[in-house]
């Protein structure tokens, strides 16, 4: 297209040369090919099934790993041709009884003796600001909201951020102990003490959709 737009201005150039009664002047010429050398213009969205979250909790005195997330995530942003803007107006929802470890049986217990304990079936978060290196989102869990810094990238409309929680910042101390307590032997280690972390890694990307004319 802009190579049409081109020698088009050119034809028309030549001929305003060569025509006596010519009102195109070399300034309205360059104006022309100004404007069909601009760059695109690109509106970014979000684009749910590109989300992925994730969460690490941590058994055992070895801080034994058990990875996690969950199936019922709502995620809502604006629409913009800046691609911050649309990462500064993430919110999201997710369900707790939608929990998922790979483990139908874990999968129930994480939901009752932890989620149920400290009375939250909804997990809620927006992003809250965006610097050159990291990120911060506001959660809300237990009736407490908490700001979590973590550093992120944006490469390739890819949005990618993690970073390490406590949930005793939440009170949710109570939901640790009685997923503990229930779950005593699967969480005691080598050393035969059994325990649960508070401790918990978070992981979260999202890749944008980007429209351009």
């Amino acid at each position: 297209m802009k190579k049409i737009s081109y020698i088009f201005a050119m034809l028309t150039f030549s001929l305003g040369i060569y025509s006596c009664d010519s009102n195109v002047s070399t300034d309205e010429i360059e104006v022309v090919l100004e404007e069909n050398d601009a760059d695109p213009v690109c509106e970014y969205n979000y684009f749910s099934d590109s989300t992925h979250f994730e969460w690490v909790a941590y058994k055992t005195s070895d801080k034994k790993g058990v990875p996690g997330g969950f199936n019922d995530i709502e995620v809502t942003s604006v629409s913009s041709d800046d691609a911050m803007i649309v990462l500064r107006s993430l919110k999201f929802k997710m369900n707790t009884a939608s929990v998922e470890t790979n483990n139908e049986e874990r999968n129930a217990k994480v939901a009752k003796h932890f989620f149920e304990t400290i009375n939250t079936p909804f997990i809620e978060g927006k992003m809250m600001q965006i610097n050159e290196n990291s990120a911060i989102f506001e959660i809300t869990m237990n009736g407490v909201l908490v700001e979590v810094q973590g550093p992120y990238t944006f490469e390739n409309d890819v949005f990618s951020f993690e970073t390490v929680i406590d949930v005793s910042a939440w009170n949710a101390l109570a939901g640790i102990e009685a997923l503990n307590a229930e779950c005593s032997d699967l969480h005691t280690g080598e050393d035969g003490v059994s325990k649960l972390w508070s401790e918990v890694k978070l992981s979260f990307s999202t890749t944008l959709m980007k429209d351009c004319e």
